[in-house]
């Protein structure tokens, strides 16, 4: 249940339209996430993803900016639809998640075989979540992608690309479900998210009437096969394509079949059979023994291995397992054909043997073939041979060569000879759709595509990239080689919800392709319910977008010239978006498409000026993952803890861009923190002993007393921090400054202070002020609920100034004053300790003048250097004892780097005023002395600037 509090507020809000952002005369601050896909309940890894930009966009609005930050759901494509199916026909892992995971209730999940109403329902249950966890949306902006309005805008934006001639038909190799008939991106998966598909080379290897089929990254290789590799556990069969017979895995078949769909197959072989047996290498005409090994995996490309043991780590240890398995030699009579074995050097590497292979396995200590270090050696040995290989003479005309550059002349060598052929597999496995199947690797024709190659295009977005800023600054590296190396993508899929293709209705958009630059809609969006969307066409659109008169298909805008003035006018206002967020596994796609189109559809000054991304979220030490059960829902955690609690954690175990964890230990840890916060005014209000009044301005107090100097300047030290951290998302350090060392501070503060006089009120009140303001972003309930009870002006905590920090009041000596009170209690605190001692005065010598100036010296001479202190000090002749001085500008040379020197300071007189704060703290009497009057001991000899000497009577 939502608390009475939160209610209270929520409504309060609603009703004043707190959060309703209309073009003003303010400066505009536009922010914008990734819009959800509502196919199950938020969980707390969600509630963190969308906290971030509210939290910055409640820190914008207290500084004066105009905020916009809407909120819509991504509903294209086909997971809801699996989904769907799932329910429809009462899959029981399907069932259990919805009613146990995501907690839908019997009658409502006996609705879910209508996708529509699973996306209604996830996506309103969305809307309650966020509203509970106090997000600061303009709701008035909210839609989903099959709305009518914005199918028609998604159109507006294909043809777009289309009339620049970026929209190509054609074939390519896409992940495809089998049971759904459709291409899948990565939000239709359950497993294999951001997974690659390469292009391998297939190797056909003559064996009496049939070809045994063999995959490979490294055709160039191909000259030092020794031998080749069947599993002879699994399963083979023969398969007629292009009047030629091939022996490959029965598991490959059902994938190889979806990009050669003429491949017929005839029966099924026994592989044992062919153990023992030869092929020919069709490059050298050498024969090739077939041998046995377990390594070979049936689901991958064909099942079928050539092996080339000089470079291929798998290879090579494989080859030295079989030598010692004297078991498998007698049962296959195998020994003559492994004695003939001769391993071939193709590639020549500096730094490594004849045999590469051996020395990565070496470095790995790779044990067997089924030790998991054995594909790190494998990555390690391919990545290095094609960065710094050189084919030797064993490889004919391509002797000399870089390995890098001769991969393309091999293949197409062995094409032209027709001794190879493509093969598109998964760089890893397994790919599973929502739907529950394994997906494949299709090779579509007729098929629609995003022309991300084009080569101008991607040069205006690098343009694109070079002005926006990266959150965090090393990620923009990343986005410089994804913009390079995207290729074409599939933009059409079959089945699914979404909008068709304007120009072939038999397409739907795919859903990534239809969520690039709907930043530009939601600036419009609130304007959508008035009007009837068969008006909304390519002429209104170019109006209000681009400025442009008519379009391209003959249109005219049918809108009120007016309203179309208001509308074009309001997008003019907000935008260019201000800063995107989104998660880091969308680098490679919708935020490198974000800029795309944005480069290629609007003009420069539209283009997007920030990205910010996410890490991911773990529950317990675990990925978070909702078809596994692994999460918390967000509902359940603001039931449990209270959203300001909830969003506290969320915003302080990690920065965004970092994986967080959510442990149940330190979110009650946290729960705690905040009541601390809420149980303060309260506090304050008891010492003061009058009731506490919070002003809207806030203004500094004026004080004299030298603590409450310091209380001050620490505050708008944190001020300082807490500002520049949120400038740059950094929610963690901005709740560290503002939340934990604020605490800190003011605890230590209490403690300190001994009487409540005028001055103290003043500052105390000050304190409380200033915290909620820093404190408001990130648990807005709360401090709106202080704010209301001690604060009598008719506005809400979300609306009144973000405090900034005073230079003038933050001073060094002051805090450097403080530090020493606070060494000097814990000091002779420890030495009470160690000592065992009971004193009854404690007596404490400052430094004199002249130590001071060796520290002066130092710091004019910069960098530590030792000799030239002591030289310096000597020739200024800062003391009579020159064995004293040299030594203790021995000690300064080593130390002053660590002390923070802000010159000389009146010691005793910050002693003396702190005289009975450390009295009371170490129950004892001080004395203090400039000069060692009373020094039975001789201790003053020790006293260094802002370290008085210590002795104990």
């Amino acid at each position: 249940m939502v608390s009475e509090l939160e209610k209270k507020w929520q409504e309060k809000w609603q009703e004043e339209k707190l959060f309703e952002s209309n073009p003003d005369d303010r400066k505009k601050m536009y922010v914008t996430v990734a819009f959800p896909y509502p196919s199950g309940a938020m969980h707390v890894g969600h509630g963190r993803t969308y906290t971030v930009p509210d939290v910055y966009a409640r820190f914008k609005r207290m500084q004066g900016f105009n905020v916009l930050f809407p909120m819509a759901w991504h509903v294209t494509g086909a997971p809801v639809v699996g989904i769907a199916k799932r329910i429809e026909r009462q899959d029981p892992w399907t069932l259990d998640i919805y009613k146990n995971v995501h907690q839908v209730p019997e009658d409502e999940l006996a609705k879910f075989v209508d996708p529509e109403y699973i996306v209604k329902y996830f996506s309103s249950e969305y809307h309650d979540d966020m509203t509970h966890m106090g997000y600061s949306i303009d709701w008035r902006r909210e839609f989903r992608t099959i709305d009518p309005h914005y199918k028609q805008f998604i159109r507006w934006q294909i043809r777009q690309l289309k009339d620049k001639d970026l929209i190509r038909k054609g074939s390519h190799p896409v992940k495809y479900c089998p049971s759904d008939e459709n291409p899948v991106g990565d939000h239709d998966l359950l497993e294999g998210e951001g997974v690659g598909i390469n292009e391998l080379t297939l190797i056909k290897f003559p064996c009496g009437d049939d070809f045994l089929v063999a995959a490979t990254f490294r055709p160039e290789t191909l000259y030092g096969a020794t031998n080749f590799w069947l599993n002879p556990d699994e399963e083979y069969v023969r398969v007629k394509y292009n009047d030629e017979k091939w022996i490959i895995s029965k598991e490959s078949f059902g994938n190889i079949i979806h990009q050669k769909e003429s491949m017929e197959l005839i029966e099924d072989v026994d592989p044992k059979e062919f153990i023992g047996q030869y092929v020919t290498n069709p490059l050298t005409n050498d024969p090739l023994p077939i041998f046995p090994a377990s390594f070979v995996d049936p689901d991958y490309a064909t099942g079928v291995v050539f092996s080339v043991p000089a470079h291929a780590p798998a290879d090579y240890i494989a080859l030295e397992d079989i030598k010692n398995n004297k078991e498998l030699i007698e049962k296959y009579n195998l020994q003559e054909q492994i004695d003939n074995i001769k391993i071939i050097s193709l590639v020549n590497l500096k730094g490594y043997s004849e045999f590469p292979a051996r020395d990565f396995l070496n470095q790995f200590n790779v044990q067997n073939q089924d030790d998991e270090k054995l594909k790190d050696a494998t990555n390690e040995a391919y990545k290095t041979e094609h960065a710094k290989g050189i084919m030797n003479e064993n490889t004919g005309e391509f002797e000399g060569k870089r390995v890098a550059d001769v991969r393309d002349d091999v293949i197409e060598k062995l094409l032209n000879e027709n001794i190879a052929d493509k093969l598109y597999e998964f760089a890893e496995k397994p790919i599973i759709c929502r739907c529950g199947t394994k997906c494949v690797v299709k090779e579509l024709d007729d098929q629609w595509f995003v022309k991300y190659s084009d080569e101008e295009w991607t040069k205006k977005t690098y343009e694109c990239l070079d002005q926006v800023e990266v959150v965090p600054k090393e990620l923009k590296a990343n986005f410089e080689y994804y913009l390079g190396w995207l290729e074409d993508w599939a933009c059409s899929r079959r089945l699914g919800l979404g909008t068709h293709m304007p120009w072939d209705e038999k397409w739907l958009i795919e859903p990534l392709t239809d969520s690039t630059i709907y930043m530009s809609y939601y600036t419009i969006a609130k304007y959508m319910k008035d009007i009837n969307p068969e008006d909304l066409n390519d002429a209104f659109f170019n109006k209000v977008f681009l400025n442009q008169d008519g379009a391209n298909d003959g249109s005219i805008n049918k809108i009120d010239p007016e309203l179309t003035e208001q509308i074009q006018k309001e997008f003019n206002y907000w935008y260019p978006l201000n800063w995107r967020l989104s998660a880091k596994d969308l680098v490679g796609n919708h935020l490198s498409f974000h800029m795309f189109h944005h480069a290629a559809i609007f003009p420069k000054e539209y283009w997007p000026k920030g990205i910010t991304v996410f890490g991911m979220g773990l529950l317990e030490g675990q990925k978070m993952s909702s078809s596994k059960g692994n999460v918390i829902l967000l509902s359940e955690a603001i039931d449990k803890y209270g959203a300001d609690t909830v969003r506290l954690f969320l915003m302080s175990s990690a920065e965004p861009w970092q994986d967080f964890d959510w442990r149940e230990k330190e979110v009650n840890g946290i729960q705690r923190r905040l009541e601390l916060i809420q149980e303060f005014p309260e506090k304050v209000e008891s010492l003061i002993g009058e009731p506490l009044k919070l002003s809207l301005e806030n203004e500094i107090p004026t004080v004299e007393k030298p603590i409450n100097k310091w209380i001050i300047s620490q505050i708008n030290q944190k001020i300082g921090d807490a500002t520049e951290a949120l400038e740059g998302f950094q929610t963690r350090k901005a709740l560290q400054a503002g939340l934990f060392l604020f605490r800190k501070d003011v605890d230590y503060y209490l403690n300190r202070i001994t009487s409540i006089e005028q001055e103290e009120k003043d500052t105390l009140t000050y304190i409380v002020n200033t915290w909620i303001r820093l404190l408001s972003p990130f648990v807005p309930y709360t401090t709106e609920e202080i704010w209301d009870k001690y604060n009598d002006d008719d506005i809400f905590m979300s609306s009144i100034a973000w405090p900034e920090k005073d230079d003038s009041v933050i001073d060094a000596n002051i805090e450097k004053s403080e530090e020493i009170i606070q060494d000097l209690a814990k000091d002779i605190k420890e030495i009470i300790k160690i000592t065992k001692a009971n004193p009854e005065t404690v007596h404490l010598y400052t430094a004199p003048d002249w130590k001071y100036k060796v520290y002066d010296i130092a710091q004019e001479v910069g960098k530590p250097n030792i000799g030239e202190i002591i030289g310096r000090a000597m020739k200024a002749n800062l003391h009579d004892n020159k064995k004293e001085l040299s030594k203790f500008a021995t000690k300064a040379g080593k130390s002053f780097n660590k002390i923070n020197y802000v010159g000389k300071i009146d010691e005793v007189s910050i002693i003396e005023d702190a005289k009975d704060y450390l009295e009371s703290e170490i129950n004892a009497k001080i004395e203090v002395y400039d000069e060692p009057t009373y020094d039975p001991q001789n201790k003053a000899v020790n006293a260094a600037p802002y370290k008085p000497a210590i002795f104990l009577e």
